[in-house]
């Protein structure tokens, strides 16, 4: 499996090659909320709130779980069968306080530091957008998506699918501005994205920031982001600019992107160092776990969900390869006992985009567990089952991610 191998070989192997909200943190109290947003401190269940945060009230709350303030989950009967996903069901995940949001009132001036290159310099909105343009659908998906499903209780929001999204992003690619600015500084490994999110007072940097690293090998693909679904890159969603590496979970997606850096080395932000890091349960995080960077092959079931008529069904569902296209999606109604294939529905919008499926079949009255599998252009597989973890992430094991659909 790709990731198993990727996982082997260690997050800091260069050859790895590609082959707002309001405020939500205010004080001590703020302080103390946002080191636990990072995991430093255990999270509390709070009760599902009634109502979406002003930073998110434009969402559409019917197709939402409230997790928390800075928390929401695309139901898994609300993601439909289109490619796209409309942007006011897609999922929200902050780590920190938001920039204020007036910085979206005049987009085009907000700056990005780009250094590591030969000309250093500092570029706004406006300029980035005289260096080229591209779109390209990619889903984005939170690195705990799956989180739910693990026995040992991992720490974290407890998302099941919707943590996850596929989204048009229009920006300029990072490459063109690497070749406007000179090109990469000898040495580089790595393109580390910092965010402008506010840092509460009294404590390290280092310790709260999202800062994360990426291998190089990223730069075919990363853009700056400023539209997303053909509309201004929300607030919400890190506008006025995203750094967006498609196939890459998405705290690699960094938002309200502020310095791009070519670095040597990763950085030593914590959220880098011992954060996103897949270890044993038990263990603490360290800079010489896996990383959370490529996302791996992964589908789940949208409709139906619970019940069905008996006669002639329509099992709908997504699939996506991560970094890789996908080749085909299997389904079984009796648990993975038997398997056919399903076909994908609309148009194929590139390798990093999910594919929506559809399979008919006929259903007798009684339980059925319907259940499906991925497979990449590489021959990667979904698993059975899962690979625990002490975060519960990268979780793309089909068995869990079935329904039982009992049919009358």
């Amino acid at each position: 499996m790709k990731q198993q191998q990727a996982l082997a070989r260690g997050p800091n192997d260069p050859g790895l090659e590609n082959p707002t909200r309001r405020n939500l943190l205010v004080g001590s109290a703020g302080a103390m909320a946002a080191v636990s947003l990072l995991g430093i401190t255990p999270l509390a269940k709070a009760s599902e709130p009634k109502s979406l945060p002003d930073y998110a009230a434009w969402k559409d709350r019917t197709a939402l779980i409230v997790h928390s303030a800075n928390t929401m989950e695309t139901k898994r009967g609300a993601i439909g069968s289109g490619v796209i996903t409309a942007s006011d069901r897609l999922f929200v995940r902050n780590n920190l306080p938001a920039p204020p949001l007036s910085i979206t009132d005049n987009a085009d001036a907000w700056e990005v530091h780009i250094e590591g290159v030969r000309n250093p310099r500092t570029l706004t909105v406006g300029e980035l957008k005289t260096m080229g343009v591209t779109t390209v659908a990619s889903v984005l998906q939170c690195s705990g998506n799956g989180r739910a499903f693990f026995p040992h209780g991992a720490g974290g929001t407890q998302w099941k699918t919707g943590a996850a999204g596929c989204v048009m992003w229009t920006g300029v690619p990072l490459k063109n501005v690497v070749e406007e600015l000179g090109g990469m500084a000898d040495g580089v490994r790595y393109i580390t994205g910092t965010g402008g999110e506010s840092l509460p007072d009294g404590l390290d940097p280092k310790s709260i920031m999202v800062e994360r690293s990426v291998p190089t090998r990223a730069l075919d693909t990363a853009l700056l982001a400023w539209e997303m679904n053909d509309t201004p890159l929300t607030h919400t969603h890190g506008g006025p600019l995203r750094l967006v590496v498609p196939g890459y979970y998405g705290v690699n997606n960094v938002k309200y992107v502020k310095n791009i850096a070519f670095t040597e080395n990763q950085t030593d932000a914590k959220i880098q160092a011992s954060g996103y890091r897949v270890r044993e349960v038990g263990k603490p995080g360290s800079p010489d776990q896996p990383s959370m960077w490529e996302m791996n092959v992964k589908s789940w079931v949208t409709a139906p969900l619970a019940t069905g008529r008996s006669g002639r069904n329509m099992i709908y569902g997504v699939a996506f390869g991560g970094v890789t296209a996908l080749e085909k999606v299997e389904v079984s109604v009796d648990g993975g006992k038997s398997w056919k294939q399903a076909r994908f529905l609309g148009p194929d919008l590139g390798p990093y985009a999910w594919r929506p499926f559809v399979m008919a079949t006929e259903l007798k009255p009684g339980e059925h567990r319907i259940v499906s599998r991925a497979t990449d252009a590489e021959g990667n597989s979904q698993p059975e089952g899962r690979v625990d973890n002490e975060r519960g992430y990268g979780h793309n094991g089909w068995s869990d991610h079935g329904v039982t659909v009992t049919v009358s």
